[in-house]
């Protein structure tokens, strides 16, 4: 794909800290800078998850400095009720707010309708918010892993899984009916590839009930697998096909690690591009397949890339697409990319933020993931960190 100049769109400059970090105190932008300092290093990220993990197990006193650093970089809160600071204060940006439940399942049956039950309520909070375009779950929230690998395998089920597997698709549809009699866009996050296959066809079960008039159901399509983006367009035909509307939330992908792990100790093919550059031009071939049929598309691309970002803004301008044509959003992780998410916003482009939200114990793995994923992904703390660093410098202060 040619190379996209920023004076060739309406006018997205990532590099204005003074409109990514405007919402900003002084205080908070030193906290967030030292923030990123420490997680710019791997040895301090693997050292700092291995004592809370253990601190957390003694049952230490450490609650509070972690409410004070990672969980309020990247958390709304421990309630939707608490999310309501976060909530307002993107929304006066111009930026929405997906509410994440982001308790991982415990693997009983109570605390997956326990889950169910919560999501429900953040549909409900959606529906009377104009600051809340979309709702998401994961399956995995309200099923067992283990049940929805059999299920993809086809493996002989008991009584008992059956009628388990059957309380899953019986949640998946109680989500996704309140979704479109509110009204409100629901996300079906994407999985491990040992069970998306099963996820694809509940999700694609959904869109074919409730996205008759409009695209209320969204599946994930994580572009860093090689057959995804043929598996976006079969089910772009498939939806053509049975009258319905396909709602694709765009990603590059959350477990390389954990397919390659998989892939080599099953000694099957791994899934995963070779290359982050085979990725990168699937994603962005995506985008252009979606736009190119978006009468009968809606995306989201969930991206923290720049480049796919000016792609989008660049084949929306050639196609004649409105920037804020509700049909194309953007959405990035709350504390992570706010260059690229303030800077859409106030250019005028649909944006929200994915924020999370749970009890701090219960939300911890998805802290984790957060260090580890901003130590991995090439340059991720580092440009965090000097993004940072470069709008202290404009403001004048200093860092302490």
């Amino acid at each position: 794909m040619a190379s996209i100049a920023q004076q060739d769109i309406s006018p997205v400059l990532f590099e204005d800290t003074s409109v990514a970090f405007a919402s900003q105190s002084d205080s908070k932008l030193r906290k967030t800078y030292w923030l990123f300092a420490m997680m710019n290093q791997a040895w301090l990220v693997n050292l700092g998850t291995f004592f809370i993990k253990l601190a957390l197990e003694l049952r230490l006193p450490v609650k509070n400095l972690i409410r004070n650093t990672i969980f309020e970089q990247f958390c709304g809160g421990e309630t939707i009720t608490d999310c309501e600071k976060t909530i307002s204060a993107l929304g006066q940006s111009g930026i929405g707010t997906i509410l994440d439940y982001s308790v991982e399942g415990e693997g009983s049956e109570e605390s997956f309708e326990a889950t169910t039950a919560e999501i429900l309520r953040t549909i409900d909070k959606a529906a009377v918010s104009e600051h809340i375009p979309f709702t998401v779950f994961k399956v995995t929230g309200i099923g067992a892993m283990e049940l929805l690998e059999k299920v993809q395998h086809k493996t002989e089920l008991t009584t008992e899984e059956r009628e388990a597997y059957e309380r899953i698709r019986s949640r998946v549809n109680s989500l996704c009916s309140r979704a479109h009699t509110k009204g409100v866009r629901i996300f079906i996050d994407a999985e491990e590839s040992w069970i998306q296959d099963v996820i694809d066809q509940l999700a694609y079960e959904m869109m074919n009930k409730y996205n008759r008039k409009q695209p209320i159901v969204y599946n994930t399509y994580q572009l860093y697998r090689h057959e995804t983006l043929g598996q976006l367009k079969n089910a772009y035909l498939t939806a053509r096909e049975k009258g319905y509307y396909l709602g694709a939330k765009l990603v590059r992908g959350a477990y390389i690690e954990k397919e390659r792990v998989r892939a080599r100790e099953n000694e099957c093919c791994d899934p995963i591009h070779k290359t982050k550059a085979a990725t990168d031009n699937d994603f962005n071939a995506a985008i252009d397949f979606c736009l190119e049929h978006i009468e009968h598309v809606a995306i989201c691309l969930g991206t923290h890339n720049e480049y796919s970002s000016l792609c989008c803004a660049h084949k929306m301008k050639k196609r004649g697409i409105a920037q804020n044509d509700q049909r194309v959003w953007f959405a990035q992780l709350l504390g992570m990319s706010d260059n690229i998410s303030y800077n859409m916003a106030k250019a005028g482009y649909n944006v929200a933020k994915y924020v999370p939200y749970g009890p701090i114990d219960a939300v911890m793995p998805y802290l984790f993931r957060r260090a580890q994923e901003n130590k991995s992904i090439a340059g991720q703390s580092s440009r965090e960190y000097l993004l940072v660093k470069s709008e202290i410098k404009r403001r004048g202060i200093s860092t302490m």
